[in-house]
């Protein structure tokens, strides 16, 4: 009796180890690859939520219309940032030279000098002021419009692979404590992003 039992328990030792061993493989396997998840949620119908992240970053880093952009608005900081310094330049200049003058001057002319010297300088950061605020429109439209395009672009390649979301991870965006690396789509985003950029 006592070897019919000792069997049994080797029997249920070895079927408990095997199913253990299926479970967890199958889990493995189950998150290898984005695509595959999504296939296999088609497949068994599981209600599962499927999560897939993009990295803003490595989007702004290759995606080409992006950088053109990045670039385009770079050098238009630039030259809002050199008229400025150039402006403020002027006025050291024309104080220097009225400066020079020394003991001729009288009280009613360093006011006089005083009060234009004032004008120029809020024209020249009135003029700063309103050219970064168009800048900052430019950078506005330009994001929104990137912002449309990428909706539209994971709206279609979503289409096949069904997640049922797709956050963005990033630099002030990285909320998420832990993330699976094969769930980054950001390879296929960036692939079909300078794809669409060559159709327009």
């Amino acid at each position: 009796m006592k070897k019919i039992y000792f069997v049994f328990q080797i029997i249920v030792t070895i079927a408990i180890v095997i199913l253990y061993y299926l479970h967890f493989a199958d889990r493995k396997n189950q998150f290898k690859k984005a695509g595959s998840i999504a296939q296999k949620v088609r497949t068994t119908g599981s209600a599962q939520p499927l999560i897939a992240y993009v990295d803003l970053d490595s989007l702004n880093e290759k995606i080409g219309f992006v950088k053109a952009n990045r670039k385009k608005l770079e050098a238009e900081q630039r030259s809002i940032e050199s008229e400025w310094e150039s402006g403020y330049r002027s006025l050291e200049n024309q104080k220097n030279e009225f400066l020079k003058k020394g003991n001729s001057i009288t009280e009613q002319m360093a006011q006089e000098f005083q009060s234009k010297l004032m004008q120029q300088q809020d024209r020249i950061d009135g003029r700063k002021q309103e050219l970064s605020q168009q800048l900052s429109e430019k950078h506005f439209h330009f994001m929104e419009d990137f912002q449309k395009k990428l909706k539209g672009f994971l709206n279609e390649y979503n289409k096949e692979r069904n997640f049922s979301y797709i956050l963005t991870v990033g630099t002030g965006l990285d909320y998420m404590v832990y993330r699976d690396s094969a769930m980054d789509i950001t390879a296929d985003v960036v692939e079909g992003m300078n794809q669409l950029e060559g159709k327009d």
